[in-house]
């Protein structure tokens, strides 16, 4: 099986950080499925949609305290 032939789901971390993961695998410790799964690149686009800002979530919280 090539990779674009793979199904991948998209997880997230409680950072708020995304990335894909093999849908045959399990998941890493620490990542939780969104709930999207699919080919390769419709992953990777709904990826692009939803993580707007790359900032791990702490940080965006502590520049928020500050400003």
């Amino acid at each position: 099986m090539t990779q674009d032939e793979r199904v991948y789901r998209v997880v997230v971390n409680d950072e708020e950080q995304y990335s894909i993961w093999p849908a045959d695998r399990d998941l890493p410790p620490g990542w939780v499925a969104d709930g999207t799964e699919g080919p390769r690149a419709a992953c990777l686009a709904h990826v692009e949609r939803v993580w707007t800002d790359m900032r791990p979530r702490g940080l965006r919280e502590r520049m928020g305290q500050l400003g």
